[in-house]
């Protein structure tokens, strides 16, 4: 069994470097071995991995200084000869960050792959004059059919009743509604999120290859210490196009050499920290009226034995859906969850107090199992159901980590925003598919609770 896609990349004919270069295009390949594992090798073309190779070599050229010539001076042959196992090494990260892993994630989407967990890094094969390949471990899950679900007995847990939640609900909106008259400025500031467009360009701002791009999320946060790349976007404003070669761009996406690529940037979209954008927030709950909206957000204001609402109806659908999808996923997949869950909570304060309870090893064995089967059902409800994420959507998502008490209607973690403890880009695929499952969830509470 073998799925292959390709996704084509118009290389620039003007630039004096690509311009014998055809068009090419990054190819995708499943090897299933088993039903349950397999490997995805993504293919990129030899005459690519050869022009951003020269790129590297140039950044080489101008920064080496060897005997017998003047910096700058020393031949690029001669360079990409004795630079080559270290050129080499920084192409392998390079373009796993740039290009590589929106790549992947968007074509175990589009397949509609039921990957369980993510993709595992298992080689990199990279050369000049050679087409690259890099390939991925997964664990697969093929074994489940999702039936009519849309007519479930499905009981809604209550609010509560209490005036006061309608009062704070009120407070909120209007707290918002002022936030937003007093935040006119439509420029980046600390703490929004941006989404922005990353291309190659050549040394005379020529792009390398045609219209391609890759799309990433970066959060500007306000929490950070100093993190000079943020300071490229603040004061920017959707739609804006500049080139930069600035030192934290190239650190993001390789720092194994220093480089000096020349990138083009354009900024996509804004979410803004100083407001909830709370018509962002209906678009995604599919709420009409204000009336709505209202009874929308106390869901995560009525909260019953330190639970909201808004969790517990999810808990809710996922118990009722589940008691009439039942089936069983590998031990390996529940082991390797184990892991991520107690590396997770290694960090957490309180973890030696967590660890002396005697039930500590089956909370973590249970909450793995049942966060592996929540992922791999709702995935297949999402591929079953067609249900596609946008922009749109996924600026609602993130929307709504801009705020402590908001944050309670995402149910699935987020990839990881932070790099050595500072905020870094994500790419915006690996993004995608925790917000498709939010959205799924979301699109499942909407059918169950509105008969």
């Amino acid at each position: 069994m073998a799925h292959e896609a390709a996704v084509t990349i118009a290389l620039d004919q003007d630039t004096e470097q690509t311009q014998s270069l055809p068009q090419e295009s990054l190819s995708f390949e499943l090897e299933s071995v088993s039903p349950e594992f397999g490997y995805i090798h993504i293919t990129i073309p030899s005459r690519i991995i050869d022009v951003v190779y020269d790129q590297a070599a140039q950044s080489q050229q101008n920064a080496t200084l060897t005997h017998g010539f003047n910096r700058g001076k020393v031949p690029l042959e001669y360079i990409k000869e004795n630079f080559r196992s270290n050129l080499v090494e920084h192409l392998k990260e390079f373009l796993l960050r740039y290009c590589v892993t929106n790549f992947l994630y968007e074509q175990i989407r589009l397949n509609k792959l039921m990957v369980c967990g993510e993709p595992r890094l298992y080689a990199m094969q990279v050369e000049p004059k050679k087409d690259a390949v890099f390939s991925f471990e997964v664990s697969l899950f093929s074994d489940l059919t999702i039936y009519e679900w849309k007519y479930f007995p499905f009981k809604a847990p209550k609010r509560k009743n209490y005036k006061d939640i309608d009062r704070q609900v009120e407070s909120f909106i209007e707290e918002e509604k002022k936030h937003l008259q007093d935040n006119i400025d439509e420029a980046l500031q600390l703490g929004d999120w941006v989404n922005f467009e990353l291309s190659l360009l050549d040394q005379n701002n020529k792009p390398l290859f045609g219209n391609f791009s890759q799309k990433f999320w970066f959060k500007l946060g306000n929490d950070d210490t100093e993190n000079p790349l943020r300071h490229l976007f603040i004061g920017k404003k959707v739609g804006d196009e500049f080139s930069s070669t600035h030192p934290s761009l190239q650190r993001f996406l390789s720092d194994q050499i220093d480089t000096a690529y020349n990138f083009a940037i354009k900024i996509a979209h804004r979410i803004a920290y100083s407001f909830f954008d709370l018509d962002l927030f209906k678009h995604i709950f599919r709420v009409k009226t204000n009336k709505d909206m209202n009874r929308k957000l106390i869901e995560v204001f009525s909260y019953r034995n330190d639970m909201s609402q808004r969790h517990t109806m999810v808990e809710e659908a996922f118990r009722v859906l589940l008691s009439k999808h039942k089936f069983s996923i590998p031990n390996h997949i529940i082991l390797r969850k184990e892991k991520i869950l107690l590396e997770s909570v290694r960090h957490n304060p309180d973890y030696n107090v967590y660890r002396a309870q005697k039930n500590f090893q089956d909370y973590i064995r249970n909450l793995a199992k049942k966060q592996s089967i929540e992922k791999i059902f709702i995935d297949k409800l999402a591929y079953t159901e067609n249900i596609n994420i946008s922009d749109e959507d996924i600026k609602g998502y993130l929307n709504l980590t801009n705020r402590q008490r908001m944050k309670e209607f995402i149910y699935f973690h987020f990839p990881s925003s932070k790099r050595q403890g500072q905020e870094a880009p994500i790419p915006a695929e690996k993004l995608k598919r925790t917000c498709l499952r939010e959205k799924a969830i979301n699109y499942v509470i909407y059918h169950l609770t509105k008969k």
